[in-house]
């Protein structure tokens, strides 16, 4: 039989950032349209939002994201910026 290991790492697992995302509640020019990218892009955009537009915007990845133990779904306002927080380094291309 084996036995189960609960540690930091088993309640908030590495995020796959290459996973689907939708941004929405976002205006688009004089549409508000959803836009679905990687998990990293959305939050990308995200922080480039103004902050009332960050307040009213809601992310959606493709599947649950755990943090510290708990799945969320769905991410708004102060939910993006903790997600935000865990971005990889932003790579420059050479």
């Amino acid at each position: 039989m084996t036995e189960a290991t609960w540690n930091e790492a088993s309640k908030t697992p590495e995020i796959d950032w290459r996973m689907s995302a939708a941004l929405e509640n976002v205006p688009r020019g004089e549409t508000d349209v959803a836009d679905v990218t990687s998990l990293e892009g959305a939050v990308r955009v995200w922080l480039e939002l103004d902050p009332q537009h960050r307040v009213n915007a809601t992310l959606t990845p493709e599947r649950p994201i755990f943090i510290d133990g708990a799945a969320h779904s769905t991410f708004v306002g102060e939910g993006v910026d903790l997600i935000a927080q865990l971005l990889p380094t932003k790579q420059t291309e050479a």
